[in-house]
Parts: C-alpha cells; sequence; structure tokens
C-alpha cells in the first residue's frame, strides 16, 4: 500500500471532517500510520469544510499535501480547487448534485455520483459524507469496508448512534454505485 493521501473537501455541515476521522480510525484500528487535518472556513455550516487524510504502511514524513492521490469532492468548488492538482492516475470522487459538470481530466479515474438524492432516498439528508467513503472504498480498497464500518460505530457520538443502520446502508449505497460505475 505505501502511501495515501485523501482529501474530502465540502461546504461546512456536509461531515467532510467527520467522513476523514471515521476513515484515520479504521486506519488506525488497522495497524497503519494515520494523519487527519481538518480546516474550516469562519463559519462551519455552510462556509468551506475539507480534511486532510495521510493512511500509510510505514513513517509518514509529512502531514501535509499539495497534490492529493484522491478527492472526495462534495460541492463544486471542491472539484475547481482540486481537479488539477491531483497527480496523474489519482481518483476524484463528486458529488453530481451539487456539480453541475463533467471531469474534465482523462488522465485521473473519476466517479460522479449524486450524492443527495440517495442520501433523500434512505431517509437521511446529512448521510452523503458516507456514500462518498463507501465509493472511494469501492475504487481504492485501502481498508476493508467492514472495518470502516466497525471505526463508525465505535466513534459515533451517543446522540447519533440511532442513525448507525442508515450510515452503514449509506455506505453500502456508495460502494455498490461505485463498483456498477467501474
Amino acid at each position: 500500500m505505501n502511501e495515501t493521501s485523501i482529501i474530502i473537501s465540502g461546504f461546512g455541515g456536509q461531515g467532510t471532517l467527520f467522513a476523514g476521522q471515521v476513515l484515520a480510525y479504521a486506519s488506525m484500528d488497522s495497524g497503519l500510520e494515520v494523519t487527519w487535518i481538518p480546516s474550516y472556513g469562519p463559519e462551519m455550516r455552510g462556509g468551506t469544510a475539507h480534511c486532510t487524510v495521510i493512511i500509510s504502511d510505514e513513517t509518514i514524513g509529512s502531514p501535509l499535501v499539495r497534490n492529493p492521490d484522491i478527492v472526495l469532492a462534495l460541492n463544486l468548488p471542491s472539484v475547481d480547487k482540486y481537479e488539477n492538482r491531483m497527480p496523474s492516475g489519482g481518483i476524484l470522487i463528486a458529488n453530481s448534485s451539487l456539480v453541475p459538470r463533467e471531469i474534465q481530466r482523462e488522465d485521473i479515474t473519476s466517479l460522479l455520483i449524486p450524492v443527495n438524492e440517495i442520501a433523500e432516498k434512505i431517509g437521511l439528508s446529512r448521510l452523503g459524507n458516507m456514500i462518498m467513503v463507501g465509493a472511494l472504498i469501492a475504487l481504492k480498497p485501502i481498508l476493508p469496508l467492514e472495518t470502516v464500518k466497525k471505526a463508525l460505530e465505535e466513534h459515533i457520538p451517543d446522540r447519533h448512534k440511532k442513525t448507525l443502520p442508515m450510515n452503514f446502508k449509506a455506505m453500502d449505497t456508495g460502494f455498490e454505485f461505485a463498483k456498477q460505475a467501474k
């Protein structure tokens, strides 16, 4: 595996930071090296928010990422910001509900997924982050999906435990969507 850098980016309130935390916890639980760095604008909900996660089987030299291997873009500004920063061979997964254009680059793997519509069908509009995580695991199996689900279950705040079945369904739905699109 070596080292994989992931940026999860969107508006505040879309769960970008929490999605990164779940991946970080799942990585730690699997005995991997990991960094998680959050970043958000002045207003949390509605402002910009992103996090950087680096997962490695060796010591991580620097937690800073200029050219991420993988980008989960929950909105158009995130696609605009990161699409051209990715190295050839990278993976860009974008929320087509909020990204009204095609991905321009042909030297990366890209997936447009209607996150908002899928989340509404499952029954909770805030599930977009877990749909994206499921799609990521399908396209780049850096961790087993069951390991990520277990990390979510262990680290979700108690007040949100009742949403676990919907979160698991969101991950599964994103995973299946990405598998079928491959």
